[in-house]
């Protein structure tokens, strides 16, 4: 029989939780940006301003686990799923840049889905990792996630469906297939981390 100390303090916990309320602004953002009368220059700075804080919680997740004797869980889990946080910011914040760099004026409404989803899916993890103290109830999460993210899928194919109609010109197909790919990727990046916390709490059950 496996015996684990679990060290009381909730430091890390509450990293956890903190870097997946940035996840909530950064999906709250990117639904802005989609709005028809967003400022897209301010919407991007302001995301910019998110994932910058978001990486300074990753920073301070890997500042905690190298100085600290027991850790919560094995290491490499921490590293994982702190990586995996940020990657999820930093899939939607690649998004927002594309929408004003590309310049886009008019965005399908279909891709309003593919952002809802990821509002969902970022209420999900916030609300999930405070659970990682008592590695309870988290099941219901990840499968939620997994749904979501099957969700997401059927909505690319739809969106890419609609690109390729002939309603859009070759160029304007360009860009939007690079937005919806995105989109598609933040998503994915989203089930990785439910993943890892599944793998946390089979491991450390």
């Amino acid at each position: 029989m496996r015996l684990r100390i679990r060290p009381v303090e909730t430091s890390f916990y509450d990293l956890f939780t903190e870097s997946a309320q940035h996840l909530v602004t950064g999906a709250a953002l990117l639904a802005e940006m989609l709005s028809e009368s967003a400022e897209h220059a301010s919407v991007a700075k302001r995301m910019r301003d998110a994932e910058h804080a978001a990486d300074e919680t990753t920073h301070a997740i890997v500042r905690r686990v190298n100085s600290t004797f027991v850790t919560p869980f094995d290491r490499e889990d921490i590293y994982a799923l702190g990586s995996g946080l940020d990657d999820v910011m930093d899939a939607m914040d690649e998004v927002v840049d594309q929408i004003l760099v590309y310049e886009v004026k008019v965005l399908p409404p279909e891709l309003s889905d593919q952002v809802a989803v990821l509002q969902r899916c970022a209420e999900l993890t916030a609300a999930a990792m405070p659970k990682l103290q008592s590695l309870s109830d988290l099941d219901e999460y990840w499968i939620e996630i997994n749904r979501l993210e099957n969700q997401g899928d059927k909505n690319h194919r739809r969106i890419l469906a609609k690109l390729f109609s002939g309603e859009f010109k070759a160029m304007e197909v360009l860009k939007l297939k690079d937005i919806v790919e995105s989109l598609e990727e933040s998503i994915d990046a989203f089930e990785k981390v439910a993943n890892i916390v599944e793998q946390i709490a089979v491991k450390e059950s």
